[in-house]
């Protein structure tokens, strides 16, 4: 429900003096529709407190700006505006120190969250212990001369890697003459129609058919040497 009118003249009143600054009929209704204040019962009581002299306005074309009357404010004198900038200055220096504080104290509480419980830490020292016995238990086979894999087990993984390498052999040769037999005659640059179809050799991405081949022989030979 809506207020009286005596109560609307008295909320837009109150609005325009706390204002303090030109204001419109819009600017006034946005602002006074928590009350449950309609556009044109804002508009009748600006121009009803206008017309009784308690607001100003000036009028620009068909828009007319409101006002509160400055004769009710005090308006401070030279001595007043430099203490309240004194003052300001002082307010300001207190809001940047306790900003600083708040950062101060922020920081202290990300670092203690940020540091192991007692109980974390007991957790993580058996862990790290168990893996250092794991480790040392390793070391002492190796010495040993304890073999650490089957010879079945790595006969098995060579093989695998053996005809993954066959694979590829197969593969880049089989691309290879398809290739070559494409671009024959090609009228073309070569290496501009590849780079356009997004393929890449071995070469191009650090792999060598060779490095990985040698590696198996590598591996026979230092067996056979054990």
């Amino acid at each position: 429900m809506a207020p009286k009118s005596d109560n609307t003249e008295a909320i837009v009143l109150n609005f325009v003096n706390e204002q303090n600054r030109p204001i419109n009929t819009q600017n006034a209704a946005d602002a006074l529709q928590k009350f449950n204040l309609k556009k044109t019962a804002v508009q009748k009581a600006l121009d009803s407190l206008a017309d009784a002299g308690k607001i100003t306005f000036k009028e620009y074309g068909k828009q007319k700006i409101y006002i509160a009357r400055q004769d009710q404010f005090e308006i401070p004198n030279n001595e007043e505006l430099a203490q309240m900038k004194e003052d300001n200055a002082t307010l300001q220096e207190q809001v940047q120190e306790k900003k600083k504080t708040i950062g101060e104290v922020e920081s202290e509480i990300r670092s203690l969250q940020s540091n192991l419980t007692l109980e974390e830490i007991q957790e993580k020292d058996a862990k790290l212990r168990k893996e250092a016995k794991e480790m040392e238990e390793k070391l002492t086979k190796l010495r040993e001369g304890v073999t650490l894999v089957r010879p079945e087990d790595k006969k098995a993984v060579e093989d695998m890697y053996s005809d993954k390498l066959n694979q590829w052999r197969k593969r880049k040769r089989m691309f290879r003459d398809i290739w070559d037999t494409v671009t024959e005659n090609f009228p073309r640059d070569i290496k501009e129609f590849k780079e356009e179809l997004g393929i890449e050799y071995d070469e191009d991405v650090g792999l060598s058919l060779q490095a990985y081949s040698d590696l198996i022989q590598h591996g026979k030979k230092r067996g056979r040497g054990q």
